[in-house]
């Protein structure tokens, strides 16, 4: 039987929260915090403790689990969790950050004697919901078996890509795989707006790639959201896919590799989120297309 644990999920934004509630199914005793507190109350009702603040969440916590905007979110929440850390705890940051900022998290958990693992995600909303998650993880292989009921409540695999967490080599492939995501995404954008521009029905183009190499389930999901205006509630917001796809620039640009379908893309989410999209699904991007943020 998997071992019962004691987790502090930080952050119940789409992902925290669909965590933070599979863990308490999964018969865990789990306390969570969120910086705007209703957001988090939902949770009591599946049996989640919500605290006040960060440090009373993480008191006597086997695993934290970091689920927050960015690396700066992450490292101002740490810091005030500090008085409640418990030393030799297991620190799970699940937050799509920077690498730089990696290596910065890295070191405080070095400080406050924390197991520090890299563990991205890679999933939006229906599958963080139903666990079914793919979790990307390098962490030292003496303390696996501390977080594996963790990883085990909210995905349906784990993928171990080193053991040096510090190195940042989950996050690395989190952000090329999230470099397709983002691409993906804004191209079925851009070939809807097109059709519609043109005056193109959106069936006959998927009906003239069916069955072939350019026919992707991926391509019909995010259009449908579009053309049946199913944008709210967000699978992955504008905001946070334009946040993402900064820090895939900027990876790519520390490395020598430019990227202009990253860059371009970036642009695309950020108009979107300017004209009032910013918290609809990631397949908003579509109105960047119009000067008019309205045209349907």
């Amino acid at each position: 039987m998997t071992e019962k644990i004691t987790v502090s999920v930080l952050g119940t934004g789409i992902m925290g929260a669909a965590m933070a509630g599979n863990l308490a199914r999964a018969g865990h005793t789990v306390r969570a915090w969120n910086r705007t507190r209703d957001r988090a109350e939902p949770l009591a009702g599946e049996g989640v403790h919500i605290a006040a603040t960060p440090a009373e969440a993480v008191a006597g916590a086997d695993v934290v689990l970091t689920m927050l905007h960015d690396g700066a979110a992450v490292a101002e929440v740490m810091a005030q969790a500090a008085p409640g850390l418990r030393a030799g705890a297991a620190w799970v940051q699940s937050t799509t950050v920077a690498l730089e900022a990696i290596e910065e998290l890295a070191g405080f958990a070095r400080g406050h004697n924390l197991v520090f693992f890299d563990a991205p995600v890679l999933g939006t909303r229906q599958p963080a919901e139903t666990g079914q998650l793919l979790v990307l993880a390098a962490g030292p292989h003496e303390a696996r078996a501390t977080v594996a009921p963790v990883f085990d409540a909210v995905g349906a695999r784990t993928m171990w890509t080193g053991a040096d967490a510090a190195s940042g080599s989950a996050t690395r492939l989190k952000l090329v795989a999230n470099s397709w995501v983002i691409a993906v995404t804004n191209a079925a954008g851009e070939t809807m707006a097109l059709a519609q521009g043109l005056g193109v029905d959106p069936q006959d183009f998927f009906d003239a790639i069916a069955g072939g190499p350019l026919d992707m389930g991926y391509l019909h999901a995010k259009a449908a959201l579009i053309l049946e205006d199913r944008l709210s509630p967000a699978s992955f917001a504008v905001n946070t896919a334009a946040k993402d796809a900064r820090l895939i620039v900027e990876a790519g640009q520390q490395h020598g590799v430019h990227l202009d379908v990253a860059a371009a893309s970036a642009q695309r989410l950020e108009r979107a989120a300017a004209q009032g999209h910013g918290t609809q699904d990631m397949a908003a991007a579509y109105y960047a297309s119009f000067d008019d943020p309205q045209t349907p």
